[in-house]
């Protein structure tokens, strides 16, 4: 493949990619940031990409996940803050810390109730990013688990985990609506 077309399939995602990197990173900035590492390295090596089905995007998306952990020890082996040594009370906000930027208002869910929103960011990272690559990016079991490095059964077990988490947080909401778990529209 020649290098604009490696480009061009690479450019197509990066609304995907950026909308992983907000959910690892939570930070504008930083979601930037590693998406345009990620386009770096992925340009750098473009010669070497070959196709081996599924296309570009899970290849983008090893890339900018494997980005992230290198990140996440690199930081963890760095200086540590006086408060967070002396684990510095979590709940409290710093004067010089904006807010999470990211709520999943970026995903233009026009007619998602806010209480599904209020769910999905209330799993745990391990369970959400499982979950929101498979529902929102629709990468298959084996994908996320190349993606993640991880075992399939562990993937499938935290999916299953989210979702069983999600059904019980929202079971106000499926009684509103009248639909009950495991129902489907016929």
């Amino acid at each position: 493949m020649d290098r604009t077309e490696f480009e061009r399939l690479a450019l197509e995602h990066m609304d995907s990619l950026h909308r992983l990197a907000m959910q690892l990173t939570r930070k504008p900035q930083d979601a930037a940031d590693l998406v345009q590492e990620t386009y770096l390295r992925a340009f750098r090596s473009s010669e070497r990409y070959e196709e081996k089905g599924g296309g570009i995007r899970p290849w983008l998306f090893t890339i900018l996940y494997n980005i992230f952990r290198t990140n996440l020890k690199r930081e963890s082996k760095g200086p540590m803050a006086v408060e967070e040594f002396f684990e510095a009370d979590e709940g409290a906000e710093r004067p010089d810390e904006p807010p999470p930027a990211w709520d999943l208002r970026s995903f233009d869910w026009d007619h998602v109730d806010g209480r599904l929103k209020a769910g999905v960011e209330e799993l745990k990272p391990e369970f959400r990013t499982v979950l929101m690559l498979w529902g929102v990016e629709g990468l298959k079991y084996r994908e996320i688990a190349d993606i993640l490095d991880l075992p399939i059964g562990t993937v499938m077990s935290r999916l299953h985990r989210a979702r069983k988490i999600l059904a019980d947080s929202l079971s106000d909401l499926a009684d509103e609506l009248g639909v009950r778990a495991g129902e489907q529209d016929s």
